[in-house]
């Protein structure tokens, strides 16, 4: 998936009001092809302890099905002498997604990565949250980690066909990606550092988000 992968830059925008749109139920979910022409991500804005500006990078695999988020700073602990704030991190990421013409999306799955060693005792909770600017509606998903534990790990948030919320057709609107990494002390040894990734010295570990399409209603 990483084959041909574009650069996105990053700079300031500003959160605007949106209205959101449900996919009615259907029987027999059919997913359309994705459209032939490129998706552009950019990223609007880009905030918190677990993504520091210049840590976060985004790009849309060839087949405009998915794109992946690459963090390089992203890490919550706890024990020894971790810093008191160190325990949670987090990232909001503000995506502006221009979409050929005629098409919607909606985000249908997402896949974490990292490293958590977690010593006896300590716990951990990777949390994510997916809306559109303005929606009133915002879906967590949370991942729990006991120790001990070390050693990689992978989440998996998914939504059924009947719950996707598609993007606005027509409109610009902007998506929201918040994700948190927890590290908890629990009964573990103060002495001793827990701790839990979502990143990588070699730019290996990464989240990818897998997109759903379908054509706008003809006017």
């Amino acid at each position: 998936m990483a084959r041909g992968l574009l650069r996105f830059l990053l700079s300031g925008g500003a959160l605007a009001a949106l209205l959101t749109a449900a996919l009615p139920a259907q029987a027999t979910p059919a997913f359309e092809d994705p459209p032939p022409d490129k998706i552009v991500i950019k990223v609007a804005t880009v905030n918190g302890s677990g993504c520091p500006q210049g840590t976060t990078a985004v790009a849309v695999s060839e087949d405009n099905t998915a794109f992946t988020v690459t963090y390089s700073d992203y890490l919550a602990q706890v024990g020894g002498n971790s810093d008191p704030t160190a325990f949670r991190k987090n990232c909001q990421l503000s995506l502006v997604v221009h979409v050929p013409g005629g098409f919607t999306y909606a985000i249908a799955s997402a896949d974490y990565r990292g490293f958590a060693a977690l010593q006896p005792g300590a716990s951990a909770i990777q949390r994510a949250s997916y809306y559109f600017q303005g929606s009133p509606n915002t879906q967590f998903r949370n991942h729990a980690y006991s120790g001990p534990l070390n050693d990689n790990w992978q989440a998996t948030d998914e939504t059924d066909w009947a719950q996707l919320v598609w993007a606005p057709c027509g409109v610009q609107r902007n998506f929201n990606i918040n994700t948190e990494l927890r590290v908890n002390l629990g009964s573990s040894s103060p002495s001793k550092v827990s701790f839990m990734t979502m990143d990588s010295t070699d730019g290996d570990i990464s989240t990818v988000y897998h997109l759903a399409w379908k054509e706008c209603p003809e006017k």
